[in-house]
Protein backbone atom coordinates (compact mmCIF):
# COMPACT_ATOMS: atom_id res chain seq x y z
CA UNK A 1 0.00 0.00 0.00
CA UNK A 2 1.39 3.49 -0.86
CA UNK A 3 2.06 5.43 1.96
CA UNK A 4 4.25 9.29 2.71
CA UNK A 5 5.17 10.89 -0.19
CA UNK A 6 4.46 8.18 -3.13
CA UNK A 7 0.70 7.94 -2.11
CA UNK A 8 1.45 12.36 -2.52
CA UNK A 9 3.19 12.11 -5.76
CA UNK A 10 0.16 8.89 -7.29
CA UNK A 11 -2.59 11.75 -6.53
CA UNK A 12 -0.82 14.43 -8.41
CA UNK A 13 -1.30 12.32 -11.69
CA UNK A 14 -4.99 12.85 -13.34
CA UNK A 15 -4.95 9.62 -15.38
CA UNK A 16 -3.80 5.71 -14.47
CA UNK A 17 -0.28 5.42 -15.00
CA UNK A 18 -0.10 2.94 -17.78
CA UNK A 19 -1.39 6.04 -19.59
CA UNK A 20 1.39 7.82 -18.16
CA UNK A 21 3.31 5.16 -19.77
CA UNK A 22 1.50 4.99 -23.32
CA UNK A 23 1.86 8.82 -23.59
CA UNK A 24 5.93 8.71 -22.66
CA UNK A 25 5.81 5.70 -25.00
CA UNK A 26 4.20 7.57 -27.69
CA UNK A 27 6.82 10.59 -27.44
CA UNK A 28 9.68 7.78 -27.31
CA UNK A 29 8.64 6.64 -30.65
CA UNK A 30 7.75 9.96 -32.02
CA UNK A 31 11.61 10.88 -31.22
CA UNK A 32 12.74 8.10 -32.40
CA UNK A 33 11.19 8.72 -35.67
CA UNK A 34 11.94 12.70 -36.05
CA UNK A 35 15.66 11.53 -35.47
CA UNK A 36 15.49 8.83 -38.07
CA UNK A 37 14.09 10.61 -40.62
CA UNK A 38 14.97 14.38 -40.40
CA UNK A 39 17.79 13.56 -42.82
CA UNK A 40 15.38 12.38 -45.75
CA UNK A 41 14.01 15.88 -45.38
CA UNK A 42 17.35 17.57 -44.74
CA UNK A 43 19.31 15.52 -47.83
CA UNK A 44 17.48 17.64 -50.38
CA UNK A 45 19.11 21.06 -49.22
CA UNK A 46 22.44 19.01 -48.14
CA UNK A 47 23.00 17.81 -51.97
CA UNK A 48 23.36 20.00 -54.95
CA UNK A 49 20.82 19.27 -57.40
CA UNK A 50 21.37 17.79 -60.67
CA UNK A 51 20.10 20.33 -63.46
CA UNK A 52 20.95 17.99 -66.48
CA UNK A 53 18.13 15.56 -67.23
CA UNK A 54 20.20 13.62 -70.00
CA UNK A 55 23.25 11.07 -69.60
CA UNK A 56 25.42 13.55 -71.40
CA UNK A 57 24.44 16.61 -69.01
CA UNK A 58 22.54 18.50 -71.77
CA UNK A 59 19.92 20.46 -70.79
CA UNK A 60 16.30 19.21 -72.15
CA UNK A 61 12.61 19.40 -71.03
CA UNK A 62 11.03 16.60 -71.21
CA UNK A 63 7.01 15.67 -71.06
CA UNK A 64 8.26 12.72 -68.41
CA UNK A 65 9.80 15.94 -66.48
CA UNK A 66 7.60 18.21 -64.30
CA UNK A 67 8.59 21.87 -64.51
CA UNK A 68 7.43 24.76 -61.93
CA UNK A 69 6.81 28.40 -63.25
CA UNK A 70 9.70 29.55 -63.10
CA UNK A 71 11.50 26.41 -65.06
CA UNK A 72 8.99 27.57 -68.17
CA UNK A 73 9.96 31.23 -68.24
CA UNK A 74 13.47 30.89 -67.90
CA UNK A 75 14.29 27.97 -69.91
CA UNK A 76 16.08 29.55 -71.87
CA UNK A 77 18.51 31.50 -69.65
CA UNK A 78 18.86 27.74 -67.33
CA UNK A 79 20.05 26.14 -70.28
CA UNK A 80 22.94 29.04 -71.02
CA UNK A 81 23.37 28.93 -66.70
CA UNK A 82 23.88 25.15 -66.75
CA UNK A 83 26.57 25.12 -69.17
CA UNK A 84 28.03 28.05 -67.80
CA UNK A 85 27.82 26.00 -64.21
CA UNK A 86 29.47 22.46 -66.09
CA UNK A 87 32.41 24.55 -67.55
CA UNK A 88 33.00 26.13 -63.81
CA UNK A 89 32.77 23.15 -62.37
CA UNK A 90 34.35 20.65 -64.79
CA UNK A 91 37.72 22.63 -63.99
CA UNK A 92 37.22 22.00 -60.37
CA UNK A 93 36.29 18.33 -60.42
CA UNK A 94 38.15 16.11 -57.55
CA UNK A 95 38.38 12.45 -58.10
CA UNK A 96 35.91 10.57 -56.95
CA UNK A 97 35.65 7.55 -54.63
CA UNK A 98 34.73 4.04 -56.00
CA UNK A 99 32.58 3.10 -53.17
CA UNK A 100 30.44 6.51 -52.15
CA UNK A 101 31.77 10.09 -53.32
CA UNK A 102 32.45 13.06 -50.61
CA UNK A 103 33.26 16.07 -52.83
CA UNK A 104 31.69 19.43 -51.15
CA UNK A 105 30.80 22.75 -52.90
CA UNK A 106 30.97 25.43 -50.83
CA UNK A 107 28.42 29.00 -52.11
CA UNK A 108 29.96 32.18 -51.94
CA UNK A 109 28.64 33.19 -48.40
CA UNK A 110 30.68 30.76 -46.75
CA UNK A 111 27.60 29.23 -44.63
CA UNK A 112 25.91 27.01 -46.74
CA UNK A 113 27.76 23.78 -47.64
CA UNK A 114 26.50 21.33 -50.21
CA UNK A 115 27.56 17.91 -50.99
CA UNK A 116 27.93 16.38 -54.54
CA UNK A 117 26.67 12.80 -54.12
CA UNK A 118 24.93 10.63 -56.71
CA UNK A 119 21.44 9.25 -57.00
CA UNK A 120 23.02 5.75 -55.47
CA UNK A 121 25.31 7.40 -53.23
CA UNK A 122 22.38 8.85 -51.51
CA UNK A 123 20.38 6.15 -51.14
CA UNK A 124 22.77 4.32 -49.32
CA UNK A 125 23.16 7.12 -46.80
CA UNK A 126 19.81 6.64 -46.84
CA UNK A 127 19.28 3.36 -45.81
CA UNK A 128 22.71 3.44 -43.93
CA UNK A 129 20.84 3.45 -40.83
CA UNK A 130 19.09 0.39 -40.89
CA UNK A 131 22.16 -1.55 -41.58
CA UNK A 132 22.88 -1.03 -37.33
CA UNK A 133 18.92 -0.99 -37.28
CA UNK A 134 18.88 -4.61 -38.00
CA UNK A 135 21.69 -6.09 -35.77
CA UNK A 136 20.34 -4.82 -31.97
CA UNK A 137 16.49 -5.95 -32.27
CA UNK A 138 17.06 -9.43 -31.42
CA UNK A 139 19.41 -8.45 -28.72
CA UNK A 140 17.55 -5.56 -27.62
CA UNK A 141 14.31 -7.51 -27.19
CA UNK A 142 16.52 -9.80 -25.19
CA UNK A 143 17.72 -7.24 -22.89
CA UNK A 144 14.16 -6.35 -22.11
CA UNK A 145 12.61 -9.12 -21.31
CA UNK A 146 15.13 -10.45 -18.94
CA UNK A 147 15.95 -6.56 -17.24
CA UNK A 148 12.95 -5.12 -18.49
CA UNK A 149 12.67 -2.29 -21.17
CA UNK A 150 13.27 1.15 -19.44
CA UNK A 151 17.05 1.13 -19.73
CA UNK A 152 17.15 -0.57 -22.62
CA UNK A 153 14.68 1.69 -24.20
CA UNK A 154 16.29 5.00 -23.08
CA UNK A 155 19.71 3.85 -23.24
CA UNK A 156 19.23 3.63 -26.49
CA UNK A 157 17.42 6.70 -27.84
CA UNK A 158 19.98 8.82 -25.79
CA UNK A 159 22.89 7.82 -27.98
CA UNK A 160 20.37 8.17 -31.17
CA UNK A 161 20.14 11.76 -30.03
CA UNK A 162 23.54 12.57 -28.91
CA UNK A 163 24.34 11.43 -32.85
CA UNK A 164 21.59 13.43 -34.29
CA UNK A 165 23.04 16.35 -32.15
CA UNK A 166 26.60 16.15 -33.70
CA UNK A 167 25.71 15.43 -37.00
CA UNK A 168 26.01 18.79 -38.83
CA UNK A 169 29.77 18.78 -37.49
CA UNK A 170 30.71 15.14 -38.32
CA UNK A 171 29.29 15.14 -42.24
CA UNK A 172 31.12 18.69 -42.92
CA UNK A 173 34.14 17.43 -41.22
CA UNK A 174 34.20 13.72 -42.63
CA UNK A 175 31.61 13.82 -45.96
CA UNK A 176 29.40 10.88 -46.82
CA UNK A 177 31.93 8.52 -45.44
CA UNK A 178 31.12 10.03 -42.03
CA UNK A 179 27.58 10.45 -42.07
CA UNK A 180 27.35 6.83 -43.22
CA UNK A 181 29.23 5.20 -40.49
CA UNK A 182 27.21 7.94 -37.91
CA UNK A 183 23.74 6.78 -39.20
CA UNK A 184 24.85 2.72 -38.39
CA UNK A 185 25.73 3.96 -35.18
CA UNK A 186 22.08 5.66 -34.55
CA UNK A 187 20.56 2.69 -36.03
CA UNK A 188 22.50 0.81 -33.26
CA UNK A 189 21.24 2.69 -30.95
CA UNK A 190 17.29 2.97 -32.01
CA UNK A 191 16.87 -0.91 -33.02
CA UNK A 192 15.88 -1.69 -29.51
CA UNK A 193 13.21 0.42 -29.44
CA UNK A 194 10.29 -2.05 -30.62
CA UNK A 195 11.32 -4.86 -28.78
CA UNK A 196 11.88 -2.76 -25.63
CA UNK A 197 8.56 -1.34 -26.20
CA UNK A 198 6.67 -4.59 -26.81
CA UNK A 199 8.16 -6.06 -23.86
CA UNK A 200 7.32 -3.04 -21.38
CA UNK A 201 3.27 -2.96 -23.08
CA UNK A 202 3.03 -7.39 -22.86
CA UNK A 203 3.69 -6.21 -18.68
CA UNK A 204 1.27 -2.79 -18.94
CA UNK A 205 -1.62 -3.03 -21.49
CA UNK A 206 -4.44 -5.75 -20.80
CA UNK A 207 -5.63 -7.52 -23.28
CA UNK A 208 -9.06 -6.08 -23.82
CA UNK A 209 -7.08 -2.85 -24.72
CA UNK A 210 -3.94 -3.89 -26.45
CA UNK A 211 -5.43 -2.18 -29.83
CA UNK A 212 -5.91 0.99 -28.34
CA UNK A 213 -2.76 0.75 -26.59
CA UNK A 214 -0.85 0.30 -30.24
CA UNK A 215 -2.72 3.14 -31.87
CA UNK A 216 -1.77 5.40 -28.89
CA UNK A 217 2.28 4.14 -28.95
CA UNK A 218 2.77 3.36 -31.83
CA UNK A 219 1.30 6.45 -33.50
CA UNK A 220 3.71 8.19 -32.43
CA UNK A 221 5.38 6.77 -35.54
CA UNK A 222 3.50 9.30 -37.17
CA UNK A 223 3.80 12.12 -35.33
CA UNK A 224 7.79 11.75 -35.49
CA UNK A 225 7.02 12.04 -39.12
CA UNK A 226 4.65 14.83 -38.99
CA UNK A 227 7.26 16.61 -36.54
CA UNK A 228 10.01 15.41 -39.04
CA UNK A 229 9.01 16.46 -42.32
CA UNK A 230 6.70 19.74 -40.82
CA UNK A 231 9.38 21.41 -38.55
CA UNK A 232 12.22 20.39 -41.15
CA UNK A 233 10.46 22.23 -43.67
CA UNK A 234 9.96 25.19 -41.57
CA UNK A 235 13.46 25.35 -40.21
CA UNK A 236 15.45 25.21 -43.60
CA UNK A 237 13.21 27.62 -45.10
CA UNK A 238 13.77 30.44 -42.71
CA UNK A 239 18.16 28.72 -41.87
CA UNK A 240 20.08 26.27 -42.67
CA UNK A 241 19.79 22.56 -42.73
CA UNK A 242 22.70 22.26 -39.89
CA UNK A 243 19.58 23.50 -37.23
CA UNK A 244 17.52 20.35 -38.27
CA UNK A 245 19.42 18.42 -36.80
CA UNK A 246 19.89 20.02 -33.39
CA UNK A 247 16.69 20.71 -32.42
CA UNK A 248 15.58 17.13 -33.13
CA UNK A 249 18.84 15.55 -31.33
CA UNK A 250 18.12 18.42 -28.33
CA UNK A 251 14.67 17.20 -28.00
CA UNK A 252 15.48 14.13 -28.07
CA UNK A 253 17.66 14.41 -25.11
CA UNK A 254 14.86 16.56 -22.95
CA UNK A 255 12.58 13.31 -23.50
CA UNK A 256 15.12 10.94 -22.05
CA UNK A 257 15.63 13.00 -19.10
CA UNK A 258 11.57 12.61 -18.82
CA UNK A 259 11.55 9.08 -19.28
CA UNK A 260 14.15 8.14 -16.37
CA UNK A 261 11.76 9.71 -14.02
CA UNK A 262 8.38 9.20 -15.15
CA UNK A 263 8.19 5.30 -16.71
CA UNK A 264 9.05 1.79 -15.16
CA UNK A 265 9.49 -1.96 -16.82
CA UNK A 266 6.79 -3.09 -14.91
CA UNK A 267 4.31 -1.78 -12.40
CA UNK A 268 4.84 -4.38 -9.69
CA UNK A 269 8.18 -1.90 -9.58
CA UNK A 270 6.44 1.44 -9.59
CA UNK A 271 7.01 3.36 -6.71
CA UNK A 272 3.64 5.76 -7.22
CA UNK A 273 1.10 3.68 -8.55
CA UNK A 274 -1.82 3.56 -7.24
CA UNK A 275 -2.71 0.21 -5.57
CA UNK A 276 -5.92 -0.11 -7.62
CA UNK A 277 -4.61 -0.21 -10.93
CA UNK A 278 -1.24 -2.36 -9.71
CA UNK A 279 -4.34 -4.86 -8.40
CA UNK A 280 -6.18 -3.67 -11.72
CA UNK A 281 -2.79 -4.84 -13.90
CA UNK A 282 -1.81 -8.02 -12.09
CA UNK A 283 -5.76 -9.48 -12.55
CA UNK A 284 -5.55 -8.38 -16.23
CA UNK A 285 -2.40 -8.96 -18.04
CA UNK A 286 -1.16 -12.23 -18.48
CA UNK A 287 2.56 -11.41 -18.58
CA UNK A 288 1.97 -10.12 -15.22
CA UNK A 289 0.54 -13.51 -14.13
CA UNK A 290 3.05 -15.70 -15.40
CA UNK A 291 5.87 -12.95 -14.25
CA UNK A 292 5.16 -14.92 -10.84
CA UNK A 293 7.26 -17.75 -12.02
CA UNK A 294 10.67 -17.08 -14.09
CA UNK A 295 10.22 -18.03 -18.02
CA UNK A 296 12.10 -20.97 -19.63
CA UNK A 297 14.77 -19.96 -22.12
CA UNK A 298 14.05 -18.58 -25.27
CA UNK A 299 12.28 -22.12 -27.43
CA UNK A 300 14.59 -20.88 -30.24
CA UNK A 301 14.08 -24.13 -31.82
CA UNK A 302 10.08 -23.95 -32.52
CA UNK A 303 10.17 -20.23 -33.37
CA UNK A 304 12.36 -21.14 -36.28
CA UNK A 305 9.66 -24.02 -37.10
CA UNK A 306 6.81 -21.31 -36.28
CA UNK A 307 5.00 -20.73 -39.65
CA UNK A 308 2.66 -18.05 -38.19
CA UNK A 309 6.07 -15.92 -37.17
CA UNK A 310 7.64 -16.65 -40.58
CA UNK A 311 4.03 -15.06 -42.11
CA UNK A 312 4.58 -12.69 -39.61
CA UNK A 313 7.87 -11.72 -40.55
CA UNK A 314 7.05 -11.79 -44.46
CA UNK A 315 4.20 -9.20 -44.01
CA UNK A 316 6.30 -6.90 -41.61
CA UNK A 317 9.27 -7.25 -44.72
CA UNK A 318 6.58 -6.11 -46.73
CA UNK A 319 4.81 -3.71 -45.07
CA UNK A 320 8.40 -1.89 -43.81
CA UNK A 321 8.53 -1.76 -48.26
CA UNK A 322 5.61 0.40 -48.59
CA UNK A 323 5.92 1.98 -45.56
CA UNK A 324 10.28 3.38 -46.18
CA UNK A 325 9.34 3.92 -49.59
CA UNK A 326 6.68 6.34 -48.68
CA UNK A 327 9.24 8.04 -45.58
CA UNK A 328 12.08 7.56 -46.79
CA UNK A 329 11.46 8.87 -50.92
CA UNK A 330 8.41 10.91 -50.21
CA UNK A 331 10.35 14.24 -49.99
CA UNK A 332 12.76 13.59 -52.91
CA UNK A 333 9.92 13.07 -54.77
CA UNK A 334 7.92 16.08 -54.23
CA UNK A 335 11.27 17.89 -54.23
CA UNK A 336 13.06 16.40 -57.76
CA UNK A 337 9.91 15.45 -59.22
CA UNK A 338 6.88 17.68 -58.26
CA UNK A 339 9.16 20.35 -57.72
CA UNK A 340 8.15 21.65 -54.85
CA UNK A 341 10.18 24.45 -52.78
CA UNK A 342 11.26 23.47 -49.41
CA UNK A 343 9.01 25.30 -47.50
CA UNK A 344 6.46 23.13 -49.56
CA UNK A 345 7.77 20.16 -49.26
CA UNK A 346 7.89 20.16 -45.82
CA UNK A 347 4.21 20.94 -45.26
CA UNK A 348 3.09 18.47 -47.88
CA UNK A 349 5.45 15.71 -46.86
CA UNK A 350 3.62 15.70 -43.22
CA UNK A 351 0.24 15.85 -44.58
CA UNK A 352 0.40 12.01 -45.11
CA UNK A 353 1.37 11.44 -41.45
CA UNK A 354 -1.32 13.80 -40.03
CA UNK A 355 -3.83 11.39 -42.06
CA UNK A 356 -1.89 8.16 -40.92
CA UNK A 357 -2.06 9.11 -37.33
CA UNK A 358 -5.69 9.58 -37.10
CA UNK A 359 -6.62 6.80 -39.24
CA UNK A 360 -4.60 4.37 -36.71
CA UNK A 361 -7.26 5.47 -33.53
CA UNK A 362 -10.17 5.36 -35.95
CA UNK A 363 -9.40 1.76 -37.16
CA UNK A 364 -8.06 0.97 -33.46
CA UNK A 365 -10.94 2.09 -32.03
CA UNK A 366 -13.25 0.13 -34.94
CA UNK A 367 -11.09 -3.18 -34.02
CA UNK A 368 -11.51 -3.08 -30.13
CA UNK A 369 -15.84 -2.66 -30.97
CA UNK A 370 -15.89 -5.37 -33.44
CA UNK A 371 -14.03 -7.71 -31.53
CA UNK A 372 -15.80 -6.90 -28.05
CA UNK A 373 -19.00 -6.98 -30.47
CA UNK A 374 -18.40 -10.44 -31.65
CA UNK A 375 -18.36 -9.42 -35.63
CA UNK A 376 -15.25 -11.01 -35.55
CA UNK A 377 -12.35 -12.89 -34.44
CA UNK A 378 -9.03 -11.21 -33.24
CA UNK A 379 -7.65 -13.67 -36.12
CA UNK A 380 -10.11 -12.13 -38.79
CA UNK A 381 -9.76 -8.71 -37.63
CA UNK A 382 -5.59 -8.72 -37.80
CA UNK A 383 -5.81 -10.18 -41.46
CA UNK A 384 -8.57 -7.35 -42.45
CA UNK A 385 -6.77 -4.63 -41.06
CA UNK A 386 -2.85 -5.77 -42.36
CA UNK A 387 -4.47 -6.08 -45.97
CA UNK A 388 -6.20 -2.68 -45.80
CA UNK A 389 -2.91 -1.75 -44.62
CA UNK A 390 -1.21 -3.54 -47.72
CA UNK A 391 -2.75 -3.25 -50.78
CA UNK A 392 -4.65 0.22 -50.39
CA UNK A 393 -1.52 2.27 -50.12
CA UNK A 394 0.10 0.30 -53.06
CA UNK A 395 -2.66 0.98 -55.27
CA UNK A 396 -2.73 4.91 -54.05
CA UNK A 397 0.56 5.67 -54.74
CA UNK A 398 0.21 3.81 -58.37
CA UNK A 399 -2.58 6.16 -58.76
CA UNK A 400 -0.46 9.00 -57.64
CA UNK A 401 2.15 8.45 -60.43
CA UNK A 402 -0.11 7.57 -62.84
CA UNK A 403 -1.63 11.69 -62.19
CA UNK A 404 1.63 12.90 -63.79
CA UNK A 405 2.41 16.48 -62.83
CA UNK A 406 -0.88 17.36 -61.29
CA UNK A 407 0.38 17.98 -58.18
CA UNK A 408 -2.76 18.38 -55.89
CA UNK A 409 -4.33 14.96 -57.53
CA UNK A 410 -0.51 13.14 -56.20
CA UNK A 411 -0.61 14.78 -53.13
CA UNK A 412 -4.43 13.31 -52.74
CA UNK A 413 -3.36 10.07 -53.22
CA UNK A 414 -0.35 10.13 -51.14
CA UNK A 415 -2.63 11.24 -48.00
CA UNK A 416 -5.53 8.44 -48.86
CA UNK A 417 -2.30 5.83 -48.97
CA UNK A 418 -1.12 6.63 -45.79
CA UNK A 419 -4.45 6.77 -44.04
CA UNK A 420 -5.40 2.92 -45.13
CA UNK A 421 -1.88 2.65 -44.06
CA UNK A 422 -3.27 3.51 -40.33
CA UNK A 423 -4.36 0.31 -40.09
CA UNK A 424 -1.47 -0.88 -39.84
CA UNK A 425 -1.58 -0.61 -35.56
CA UNK A 426 -4.68 -2.85 -34.81
CA UNK A 427 -3.29 -5.82 -37.60
CA UNK A 428 0.02 -6.87 -37.87
CA UNK A 429 1.66 -4.79 -35.57
CA UNK A 430 0.52 -5.59 -32.13
CA UNK A 431 0.03 -9.45 -33.82
CA UNK A 432 3.20 -10.28 -31.56
CA UNK A 433 1.25 -9.96 -28.68
CA UNK A 434 -1.54 -12.44 -29.76
CA UNK A 435 0.73 -15.67 -30.54
CA UNK A 436 3.46 -14.92 -27.68
CA UNK A 437 2.78 -12.81 -24.53
CA UNK A 438 5.86 -14.41 -22.95
CA UNK A 439 8.48 -13.89 -25.68
CA UNK A 440 6.98 -10.78 -27.17
CA UNK A 441 10.04 -8.67 -26.94
CA UNK A 442 11.63 -11.74 -28.96
CA UNK A 443 9.22 -11.73 -31.38
CA UNK A 444 9.26 -8.14 -32.06
CA UNK A 445 12.94 -8.21 -32.30
CA UNK A 446 13.21 -10.95 -35.28
CA UNK A 447 10.03 -9.29 -36.72
CA UNK A 448 11.04 -5.66 -36.41
CA UNK A 449 14.92 -6.66 -37.49
CA UNK A 450 14.20 -8.86 -40.40
CA UNK A 451 11.45 -6.61 -42.22
CA UNK A 452 13.89 -3.80 -41.48
CA UNK A 453 16.08 -5.15 -44.53
CA UNK A 454 13.61 -3.72 -46.63
CA UNK A 455 14.96 -0.74 -45.22
CA UNK A 456 18.48 -0.88 -46.51
CA UNK A 457 17.62 -2.24 -49.95
CA UNK A 458 14.58 -0.28 -51.06
CA UNK A 459 16.25 3.22 -51.14
CA UNK A 460 19.32 2.06 -52.92
CA UNK A 461 17.59 0.50 -55.25
CA UNK A 462 14.90 3.20 -56.02
CA UNK A 463 18.16 5.13 -56.18
CA UNK A 464 19.41 2.89 -59.07
CA UNK A 465 15.67 2.87 -60.82
CA UNK A 466 15.45 6.84 -60.82
CA UNK A 467 18.79 7.94 -61.62
CA UNK A 468 17.31 10.62 -63.58
CA UNK A 469 14.13 11.05 -61.31
CA UNK A 470 11.66 11.23 -64.39
CA UNK A 471 7.62 10.43 -63.84
CA UNK A 472 8.62 6.90 -65.47
CA UNK A 473 11.55 6.20 -63.59
CA UNK A 474 9.35 6.43 -60.64
CA UNK A 475 6.48 4.72 -61.86
CA UNK A 476 8.56 1.89 -62.25
CA UNK A 477 9.83 2.09 -58.71
CA UNK A 478 5.77 2.08 -57.32
CA UNK A 479 4.85 -1.02 -58.91
CA UNK A 480 7.81 -2.96 -57.39
CA UNK A 481 6.47 -1.56 -54.53
CA UNK A 482 2.75 -2.76 -55.26
CA UNK A 483 4.27 -6.43 -55.96
CA UNK A 484 5.88 -6.61 -52.85
CA UNK A 485 3.08 -5.73 -50.58
CA UNK A 486 0.20 -7.59 -52.19
CA UNK A 487 2.49 -10.86 -52.26
CA UNK A 488 3.57 -11.08 -48.49
CA UNK A 489 -0.07 -9.94 -47.46
CA UNK A 490 -1.31 -12.99 -48.99
CA UNK A 491 1.34 -14.71 -47.26
CA UNK A 492 0.04 -13.83 -44.17
CA UNK A 493 -3.75 -13.85 -44.86
CA UNK A 494 -3.34 -17.62 -45.39
CA UNK A 495 -0.76 -18.81 -42.72
CA UNK A 496 -0.80 -15.90 -39.97
CA UNK A 497 -3.21 -16.54 -37.13
CA UNK A 498 -3.79 -14.57 -33.56
CA UNK A 499 -4.12 -17.14 -30.71
CA UNK A 500 -0.91 -17.82 -28.34
CA UNK A 501 1.34 -20.52 -29.90
CA UNK A 502 1.91 -23.94 -28.09
CA UNK A 503 5.61 -22.97 -27.58
CA UNK A 504 5.08 -19.96 -25.62
CA UNK A 505 3.88 -21.94 -22.42
CA UNK A 506 4.53 -25.61 -22.89
CA UNK A 507 3.35 -26.36 -19.79
CA UNK A 508 -0.01 -24.76 -20.35
CA UNK A 509 -0.38 -26.08 -23.80
CA UNK A 510 1.90 -28.57 -23.88
CA UNK A 511 3.42 -30.35 -27.02
CA UNK A 512 1.81 -30.97 -30.54
CA UNK A 513 1.19 -34.17 -31.83
CA UNK A 514 2.90 -32.83 -34.86
CA UNK A 515 6.49 -31.75 -33.00
CA UNK A 516 8.62 -34.44 -33.67
CA UNK A 517 12.20 -32.19 -32.74
CA UNK A 518 12.44 -33.06 -29.32
CA UNK A 519 11.33 -31.06 -26.16
CA UNK A 520 12.24 -27.49 -25.89
CA UNK A 521 14.73 -26.13 -23.02
CA UNK A 522 13.51 -25.79 -19.83
CA UNK A 523 14.89 -23.92 -16.34
CA UNK A 524 17.34 -26.19 -14.58
CA UNK A 525 16.00 -24.77 -11.69
CA UNK A 526 12.28 -24.80 -12.10
CA UNK A 527 10.53 -26.12 -9.25
CA UNK A 528 7.56 -27.23 -10.65
CA UNK A 529 9.96 -29.42 -13.45
CA UNK A 530 12.07 -30.75 -10.95
CA UNK A 531 8.64 -31.84 -8.54
CA UNK A 532 7.20 -33.86 -12.20
CA UNK A 533 10.95 -35.29 -12.12
CA UNK A 534 10.06 -36.19 -8.88
CA UNK A 535 6.96 -38.18 -9.31
CA UNK A 536 8.71 -39.59 -12.29
CA UNK A 537 11.35 -41.16 -10.35
CA UNK A 538 8.66 -42.63 -7.22
CA UNK A 539 6.66 -44.12 -9.71
CA UNK A 540 9.52 -46.13 -11.25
Amino acid sequence: MLTGWRLAVSKLFIIPQRYVLAIMALLAVANAYTMRVCLNLAITQMVKRNTDSSEDGSSSISSDVCLDQADRSLAALAAAAASLVNQTITTSTTTESSVVESSLLRVADGETVLFEWSEATQGLILGSFYYGYVLTHVPGGMLAERFGGKWVLGCGLLSTALCTFITPVVVKAGGAYALFILRVIEGLGEGPTMPALMAMLSRWAPKAERARFGAIVFGGAQIGNIAGSFFSGIIMHNGTWDNVFYMFGGLGLIWFALWSILCYSDPNQHPFISDSERKFLNQNVDALMHARKRLDPTPWKALGRSIPLWALIIAAIGHDWGYFTMVTDLPKYMTDVLKFNIKSTGYLSSLPYVAMWVASFIFGMLCDFCIKRGYHSISSARKIYTTIAATGPGICIILASYSGCDTTIAVVWFIVAMTLMGAYYSGMKINPLDISPNYCGTITALVNGTAAISAIISPYLIGLLTPNSTLEEWRIAFWVCLGVLVVTNVIYIVFSQAEQQWWDDVKLHGYPTSWKHGPLPTRIDDPEEQKNDHIKTEKN
